[in-house]
C-alpha cells in the first residue's frame, strides 16, 4: 500500500459486520470503522472497531453523508468500502460515484446488482446457464389493477421478497424472511398482508425442495477487478438459524470442498460478468441428488467468517487486488474447520445423520472450532460476557422456534 495506511469502513452492526473486522484484524492489525444507527451488540464494547452512529441507520443519505464525513476526517488514509447486507449494498453502488471519490468500493455494477438481486432473475439467468433452481412463480405488487398470479405447485411451498432490498422496511404482523405455504387460503393471507403492508415490489412462490438444514450449503467467491475468480470456499450447512428474521442464515457448517458444486458457480460468475464478493446458498435435491441454488448475495455472507477460519481470510483478497492492484493466486478452500454460532450440545441435538455427527464430534475434539464472536484479541470484561450470553441465548432461540428437527426445515 505504499506506505499509506489501509482503513477498512464497514456499513451496518451486525455478527458479519464483526467477522469482517475481525478478519480484517487478524490480516492488518487494523480497526474498523463501522457506521450504523446503533452499536448492536456483536459489535459492542469491542477494541476492534471505532463506532461512526447516526441518528436513523436506515436513512441512505445519512449513512452516505457521514460516509463522507468519515473519509475527510481520514485524507491520509486508503480507504475500503465493505457493507453486509443487499440493501446496504444498493446504497453504495447506487452512491458509487460519490463515495469513489473517497473510497475504493468493491462492489458489482448496478445493472448487474438489479438483475442478480433479484430471486426471479436470478432463477432465469440460471436457468439459460443449465444450472438447477426451483421451480419458480413471480407475484407481482407494483401494478392496478392488482391480481394473483395462478399458482400451480404442489403445497406446501415456499414465498419470499424477490428483492430482499425491497422488502427491507415494510411492516407488518406475521412478517418473515422467508414463508412455507401449507395451503392456498394461507398464500392468500400473505397477499392481503403485503398489499395492506404498502409492498410495491415482487414476491416469488418456489416449489418446496424437501430436506432439513444438513441438505443446504453455502458458497463464498470473490472474483477480483480483471474478472478472475481468485476465491472460492464452500461449506456444509449442519445448522440455520429459525427466528422470523434470521430464517435461513446459517448457524453451523463444516467448510468442505465440493468441486462439482464450485463449478456451477464459477458458470455463473463468469458468464454474468461477476465483480468482487458473492455468497450463494444452495440446496442438494435428496431425491436427485442435483445442486438447486437458491439464490447470489451481491456480498461476503453474513457468516463470511467460516472462510477466514478454514486459512483463507478474504479480506487479503479485496485488499490485494482493490486496494493494491496485485493479482492473487486464485485458491479453492479445502481446509476442514466447524463453524458455529450455537452450543456444541445444542448443535449435535439437530444433527441427526450418525456420519455427519462423527465429523462434528472429531472436529470438536481437535478444537477445530470457530466461533466468530470469540476472538482473543478482543475480550474486555463487558465483551466476554455479550459473547457467553449471545451463546446461551441460542439455546432459548431455537427452543421457541425450532424445538424438534423437521423433514423440511421449518
Amino acid at each position: 500500500m505504499s506506505g499509506t495506511p489501509l482503513q477498512p469502513v464497514i456499513l451496518g452492526a451486525d455478527i458479519g459486520v464483526y467477522a469482517l473486522a475481525r478478519s480484517f484484524h487478524e490480516a492488518y492489525g487494523v480497526t474498523s470503522v463501522v457506521v450504523a444507527g446503533a452499536a448492536l451488540g456483536p459489535v459492542a464494547h469491542s477494541r476492534i472497531v471505532r463506532h461512526e452512529i447516526v441518528a436513523d441507520g436506515h436513512d441512505p443519505r445519512q449513512l452516505v453523508d457521514r460516509l463522507v464525513e468519515v473519509a475527510k476526517a481520514n485524507p491520509d488514509s486508503r480507504l475500503l468500502l465493505m457493507a453486509n447486507s443487499d440493501w446496504l449494498v444498493r446504497v453504495v453502488v447506487q452512491h458509487r460515484a460519490l463515495l469513489e471519490q473517497y473510497y475504493v468500493v468493491p462492489f458489482l455494477s448496478e445493472h448487474l446488482l438489479d438483475r442478480i438481486s433479484d430471486k426471479a432473475t436470478f432463477a432465469e439467468i440460471c436457468t439459460d446457464l443449465g444450472l438447477s433452481v426451483p421451480r419458480t412463480i413471480v407475484q407481482e405488487f407494483g401494478s392496478e389493477p392488482w391480481g394473483a398470479a395462478p399458482v400451480d405447485l404442489e403445497y406446501p411451498l415456499i414465498a419470499k421478497a424477490a428483492s430482499s432490498a425491497d422488502y427491507q422496511d415494510v411492516e407488518f404482523e406475521g412478517k418473515k424472511k422467508v414463508f412455507e405455504i401449507a395451503t392456498p387460503e394461507e398464500l392468500t393471507w400473505l397477499w392481503g398482508a403485503l398489499r395492506g403492508a404498502g409492498f410495491r415490489g415482487r414476491f416469488v412462490v418456489q416449489e418446496l425442495v424437501p430436506g432439513d438444514d444438513t441438505q443446504m450449503r453455502s458458497i463464498t467467491a470473490y472474483v477480483d477487478t480483471h474478472g478472475e475468480i481468485t476465491l472460492l470456499c464452500s461449506a456444509h450447512v449442519l445448522l440455520e438459524e429459525h427466528t422470523p428474521s434470521g430464517l435461513g442464515n446459517p448457524a453451523a457448517m463444516i467448510t468442505t470442498r465440493d468441486d462439482a458444486m464450485l463449478e456451477q458457480a464459477r458458470t455463473f460468475l463468469a458468464s454474468t460478468g461477476y465483480r468482487g464478493f458473492a455468497n450463494f446458498d444452495v440446496k442438494v435435491d435428496p431425491r436427485t441428488g442435483a445442486f438447486r441454488f437458491f439464490e447470489v448475495n451481491p456480498r461476503i455472507g453474513r457468516n463470511n467468517y467460516y472462510v477466514t477460519a478454514a486459512g483463507a481470510n478474504p479480506m487479503r483478497f479485496v485488499v490485494e487486488d482493490a486496494v493494491e492492484g496485485r493479482s492473487v493466486p486464485p485458491v479453492v478452500v479445502d481446509k476442514e474447520i466447524l463453524y458455529s454460532v450455537v452450543p456444541n450440545r445444542l448443535l449435535l441435538r439437530y444433527v441427526r445423520d450418525p456420519e455427519l455427527a462423527a465429523r462434528v464430534r472429531r472436529l470438536i475434539q481437535a478444537k477445530a472450532v470457530a466461533r466468530p464472536l470469540q476472538y482473543r484479541g478482543d475480550l474486555s470484561p463487558r465483551r466476554r460476557l455479550y459473547v457467553w450470553m449471545a451463546l446461551v441465548n441460542q439455546v432459548r432461540k431455537f427452543r421457541r422456534y425450532y424445538p424438534e428437527v423437521t423433514s423440511t426445515g421449518f
